[in-house]
């Protein structure tokens, strides 16, 4: 099983969610971002190194909020999901097709990919009815 991670970065409220690039694999769809996780290296590290090179910022990783696994046709997947604070640089995507800042509330609205949704569901339980 492969680990992936996810960023549940927040800005003024609204959560950071990104489209996956027409020639990647699962084009399309919207996940958290993140990435990898390589040989020697812990899931908050990857997850550091991952917004630096996708977005061109550099993150604190907090606070780790939830995982969820799933078996894609290409692979099984363990995603971890981590609270991360912006730090620095300006945000800009390199390697998705298109970013968002959303509600909670309206995550339901975006087709996200497998994986990611447990972590939706577990946002919209725990944050949002909890607003």
């Amino acid at each position: 099983m492969k680990q992936v991670t996810a960023a549940l970065l927040f800005y003024n409220n609204k959560l950071l969610i990104s489209r996956r690039h027409k020639e990647d694999i699962l084009a399309g769809k919207w996940e958290f971002p993140g990435g990898k996780v390589e040989s020697g290296e812990t899931s908050e590290e990857c997850l550091a190194r991952e917004m630096k090179e996708e977005f061109n910022i550099q993150v604190s990783v907090d606070k780790f909020f939830t995982s969820s696994t799933y078996n894609y046709t290409h692979g099984e997947f363990q995603l971890l999901a981590y609270f991360v604070t912006w730090l620095t640089g300006d945000l800009s995507p390199v390697v998705h097709d298109e970013i968002a800042w959303v509600d909670i509330k309206d995550l339901h609205k975006y087709d996200f990919l497998p994986a990611d949704i447990p972590i939706v569901e577990k946002l919209k339980k725990e944050i949002y009815m909890n607003s």
